[in-house]
């Protein structure tokens, strides 16, 4: 028997789930920034629930560098009870589509040097990693700009799936 996970926008009531997920998913700085970033009005978050209770979440965002638009997949959290059942891969998988329907070249996510489950989700999902002088051929002096867009913190790696 398969279990069936929809994937839907964040609503209100979600807040105090997603808050439980994000304790569960990041060491307490990363927490505080996840939080920070879900709950601003930038983007979208979605949620993967299973009979009306979260189990993950995705957020989202737009920008713009230069004259193009991309996407990014800021932050990914599965419960720890839901982890290895596909919620992480159907969030990416939706997150990519929704980006990439509303406009986006590319779609970017960064993760931890050494956190090996989130690398090899978005590697199983279609991203590749982009080193810094892939990303200067990319972005030029704009570059810049990308990092902080994107939030990227000491001892990340930028991955892309264009």
């Amino acid at each position: 028997m398969t279990t069936e996970f929809a994937i839907r926008p964040m609503a209100p009531s979600d807040a105090s789930r997603i808050k439980e997920i994000v304790d569960l998913s990041f060491s307490r700085l990363m927490g505080f920034f996840a939080i920070r970033s879900i709950f601003s009005d930038e983007g979208q978050v979605l949620v993967s629930e299973l009979q009306g209770s979260a189990v993950g979440f995705a957020k989202l965002i737009e920008f713009q560098v230069g004259g193009g638009k991309f996407g990014c997949i800021l932050w990914i959290g599965v419960h720890p009870h839901f982890r290895r059942t596909g919620v992480g891969s159907s969030l990416t998988q939706e997150g990519v589509h929704r980006l990439k329907q509303g406009g986006s070249k590319a779609v970017f996510a960064s993760a931890q040097r050494r956190n090996t489950r989130a690398l090899a989700l978005l590697s199983r999902n279609g991203f590749r990693r982009m080193g810094f002088l892939e990303l200067w051929r990319f972005f030029g002096w704009q570059l810049f700009q990308f990092y902080g867009d994107i939030w990227l913190a000491p001892g990340e790696v930028v991955l892309v799936r264009d």
